[in-house]
């Protein structure tokens, strides 16, 4: 078995090594609780694996990723960075490939005006923040990175994967989230691609926004935090809830995030 760091020691350590390689996970929880912080943590042990990265960041502009994760001790400025966003080519290949909301729009209207070259009478107008979109962006994002061969659509080398967060998708239609997300897996699971997307839970009933993402995941990993007017005070928890292909602790961990380390966790 072929094992991916998620850049978290101990997180590492209670999957026997790691990730397996080509899986598709998901962390789960409410605003606030790190999701974002794994992502960042998960990209940047990429990089330093050298395996191309695609990021996309719905929550936040990446410039400002970059800036908290330099205080978290992971300097993304190290390595080569292309937005799908910017007008200009990349002048050499990039280490990672950013799909922000100015990258999805720039490839939403590619496709409208595509639709409407080929068929004008049934022209279709694609948004930023659909799955199709979001698919035509990958595939471009890998094309950067070199990863494609002439025509095809599978990367050609391993690569990491992150979307933070897939809740922007259907923020306006939850009751899709299940389709969406088999769509967005059959057109993008791959054995040499290790994915880590993040979902949002509703800070009012605890429960999911959105249906199905984790039923289709080969993983989750879930982080919340306890009830501040209880506890008066921020204590964020992480657990394993499901991993396919490995063994993995089924203990919650507690979590801290420390400057200049990132997410540092402890066992309960």
């Amino acid at each position: 078995m072929v094992r991916v760091s998620t850049g978290i020691k101990e997180l590492d350590e209670a999957l026997e090594g790691g990730i397996p390689k080509g899986s598709w996970v998901v962390a789960t929880g409410e605003p606030g609780t790190g999701k974002s912080i794994l992502a960042m943590h998960f990209a940047y042990a990429g990089l330093r694996a050298d395996d191309p990265v695609v990021y996309v960041t719905t929550e936040q502009e990446f410039r400002d990723v970059v800036v908290q994760a330099r205080q978290l001790g992971m300097d993304f400025e190290k390595y080569s960075i292309y937005s799908l966003g910017w007008k200009k080519e990349p002048e050499a290949m990039p280490q990672i490939v950013v799909i922000d909301i100015f990258g999805l729009l720039k490839v939403a209207r590619g496709l409208s005006e595509k639709a409407k070259e080929e068929a004008p009478e049934k022209a279709r107008r694609y948004a930023a923040l659909s799955v199709e979109t979001l698919i035509e962006a990958i595939t471009e994002a890998y094309d950067v990175l070199g990863l494609l061969e002439e025509g095809g659509r599978s990367p050609s080398r391993h690569v990491r994967l992150i979307i933070d967060s897939m809740s922007a998708f259907w923020v306006d239609k939850p009751v899709m989230a299940r389709k969406y997300s088999y769509q967005l897996k059959i057109a993008t699971h791959r054995d040499n691609v290790t994915a880590l997307l993040t979902s949002q839970y509703a800070p009012t009933t605890g429960q999911a926004y959105g249906f199905g993402l984790e039923h289709i995941a080969d993983g989750v990993i879930h982080l919340w935090m306890d009830e501040v007017e209880t506890a008066k005070e921020v204590r964020r928890h992480l657990i394993i809830k499901k991993m396919r292909m490995t063994n993995h602790s089924r203990k919650a961990f507690n979590l801290e995030i420390e400057p200049g380390r990132g997410i540092v966790l402890r066992q309960t």
